[in-house]
């Protein structure tokens, strides 16, 4: 009997989980350990942090579903991985041993590293679901009395997605309440140019975004570094193409809401030959850590190259459809594994993503991800808003039931008309 070990349950560590126990020999056992008791459907979190949706819209207790499936789960965060030990500690001082470890915790997220950012100090987030309710009472305060808003994305933030969905989102929530025109708005980005994404653009992003945003009168700093951020004033030094300072900012704010940089979490962080020096797990193409190769490692907490130099440092996104093929990749090598083989299954390393603006939305198809691309799609259109609703309704449906078929495969690709080569 082996015992699989998933440390997560975010999106990357419930598909893990539902895939594994169907792929795993009859005495094996797979565990689910888990900071929470509950799912949260992350790509949902800025309709909550405008009160669009509630915690309870995009969340499910993850225990009835994983043990209806026959996946225990202990809903107690990990303190330390121990690899030489092959063991877990747990904050409560309690160890699970296990044979194959798949880490999928996603980020720590790095608020401290720019002085006096996040949640409880003075930007919001919609990083996790308990920030986007946290930032959904202070919006309902901020348009009761609005004014400046400040969003977008720190330097060496790698998912800059959320930040331009955002940013429309309130833009479109403005609209609705006739009140846009109280609200000056301001996208700051580590970001070369708009619509760099992390990935030196899609297509036409870059125009498509920048014209979005000249549509809705929303200004942008590019190339920024925020240095610190005050009680309704942000720092920020922009560079130029060569990385010379080219203009210091103060922007003041009523409202900012800015995605940090991510980093391991803290119970793999350090650990040699594990991760790399910001936390991420290293992997090999076959999404092994190549020092211990009981360990595998999916999601955003896996250690990917940015995808080019720039100015300011940004990191690569690991969107949805990708962290879906590493889990498919880990499951079917563990069970190589099992049955005395060599892994073969590589993972699909494409960026493929609806993104909401409120009342319309983009998509974008980058494949591969690292350029140069046989696909390369940006297209704008109300049809993406309406896909990504309904996408959210058909994720959390198919995690209620368990499903082990490629969510993102069958729903974003059939929707984009893409079609995957054999």
């Amino acid at each position: 009997m082996a015992h699989i070990v998933i440390l997560g349950a975010g999106i990357g560590g419930m598909s893990c989980a539902y895939e594994m126990q169907e792929q795993a020999r009859p005495q094996d056992k797979v565990t689910v350990i888990s900071d929470s008791s509950d799912f949260q459907f992350t790509p949902s979190n800025p309709w909550v942090a405008v009160n669009w949706r509630t915690k309870e819209d995009i969340t499910i207790p993850l225990a009835p579903y994983l043990e209806r499936k026959g996946i225990n789960l202990i809903a107690t965060a990990a303190k330390r991985v121990h690899p030489e030990k092959n063991e877990i500690e747990l904050v409560d001082g309690k160890t699970v041993p296990y044979d194959f470890l798949v880490i999928a915790t996603g980020p720590k997220l790095a608020f401290d590293e720019v002085e006096g950012m996040g949640p409880g100090k003075n930007t919001q987030s919609v990083c996790h679901v308990d920030h986007a309710v946290e930032a959904g009472k202070a919006w309902d305060k901020f348009v009761q009395d609005p004014g400046p808003i400040v969003v977008g994305a720190v330097q060496m933030a790698s998912c800059y997605g959320p930040a331009y969905e955002f940013a429309f989102i309130m833009e479109t929530d403005l609209r609705r309440r006739k009140i846009r025109d109280k609200v000056p708005m301001t996208y700051v980005t580590a970001e070369p140019y708009i619509g760099h994404l992390g990935l030196g653009g899609v297509g036409d992003s870059k125009g498509l975004l920048e014209s979005a945003m000249r549509e809705r009168h929303i200004k942008w700093i590019c190339n920024a570094k925020v240095t610190k951020i005050e009680s309704g004033k942000m720092f920020v030094t922009e560079l130029d193409d060569m990385g010379n300072v080219k203009k210091e900012h103060e922007l003041p704010f009523k409202h900012s809401m800015m995605l940090p940089a991510f980093k391991g979490i803290d119970a793999v962080f350090g650990i040699d030959g594990l991760t790399n020096p910001r936390g991420f797990i290293l992997i090999d193409p076959f999404q092994r850590n190549p020092k211990y190769n009981n360990i595998y490692g999916v999601g955003v907490c896996v250690a990917i190259p940015p995808v080019e130099a720039t100015p300011v440092p940004t990191g690569a996104p690991k969107t949805g459809y990708m962290i879906e093929t590493m889990v498919t990749s880990t499951v079917h090598n563990i069970r190589a594994a099992l049955d005395g083989k060599e892994p073969d299954f590589k993972a699909t390393w494409n960026a493929i993503c609806l993104a909401d603006f409120g009342d319309t939305g983009a998509a974008f198809v980058a494949l591969p991800q690292i350029p140069p691309r046989n696909v390369n799609w940006f297209k704008e259109g109300k049809w993406v808003h309406l896909a990504k609703i309904a996408f959210e309704k058909y994720f959390i449906r198919k995690m209620k039931k368990g499903t082990t078929e490629p969510i993102y495969e069958k729903y974003v690709l059939g929707v984009l008309g893409i079609k995957k080569k054999k």
